[in-house]
């Protein structure tokens, strides 16, 4: 079952096309990596999917329903992750957590508060200041920011951003476990391949606003005769 079908969708910029035509399907359970080099239109592709910005063309269906007419009760099943969206410095974490599942009107949000805090291993700074945070630490605030409404559908871009090697490697298998054990889907951008290689079950690679190869990581592997995703990346970047 789909759970996000984007298709053709197109975002234009005074004369410059973030985004042309591009088409893609995420599934239940499935994990969707979305690269590209810097440029290639995959924050912008983010932006229509999370309905911060409208397309120019194309439709927007997750869950079976058109995200133009529900948007509502469409987004209030998705959630976001990223390093580079700062959340209220001033707030403890506790609080920033309790505010977001009130705001996603979670049930027993207390409850689904304190389990993220276990699950994230945030208990030791549960009572500190956001703006006092390492930036690895902020990106744990994050994640258990994104999961605290169970999404069907998480968008993560960067996941791991600012985690040491060992904290990262565990966010990986949670996330990994997350979707396997509840069946949601998601869709994440990184600049770590192997990130990818271990993550994604298919990957759209982007070039000038378009998904020009899609596929598993060995498929595209064995497509562009690279020996790995890096490899791939580069002869994307490169045309």
């Amino acid at each position: 079952m789909a759970i996000l079908e984007a298709a053709h969708l197109a975002k234009r910029f005074g004369p410059v096309t973030a985004v042309h035509d591009l088409s893609l399907t995420v599934g239940e359970g499935e994990v969707a990596g979305l690269l590209g080099p810097n440029g290639a239109g995959k924050s912008t592709t983010l932006h229509m999917l999370l309905g911060l910005i409208t397309p120019d063309a194309g439709t927007i269906t997750m869950f079976g329903m058109e995200l133009a007419r529900h948007r509502i009760e469409v987004l209030s099943r998705v959630n976001f992750a990223a390093s580079y969206v700062d959340l209220p410095g001033p707030l403890l974490v506790q609080e920033v957590l309790d505010a977001f599942a009130r705001l996603y009107a979670v049930r027993r949000p207390a409850a689904r508060v304190a389990e993220m805090i276990e699950l994230l291993e945030l208990g030791p700074l549960r009572r500190r200041r956001v703006m006092d945070l390492s930036s690895g630490q902020r990106t744990r605030v994050q994640l258990a920011k994104a999961l605290v409404n169970a999404p069907q559908l998480l968008v993560l871009d960067e996941p791991t951003a600012n985690l040491d090697p060992d904290a990262g490697d565990r966010i990986r298998g949670l996330l990994s476990r997350v979707a396997r054990e509840s069946g949601s889907a998601m869709l994440i951008t990184s600049h770590n391949m192997r990130e990818v290689e271990r993550m994604c079950d298919r990957i759209h690679f982007m070039a000038e606003g378009r998904v020009v190869a899609a596929g598993s990581a060995e498929e595209l592997a064995g497509r562009y005769g690279a020996e790995d995703l890096e490899e791939v990346f580069l002869k994307v970047a490169r045309g």
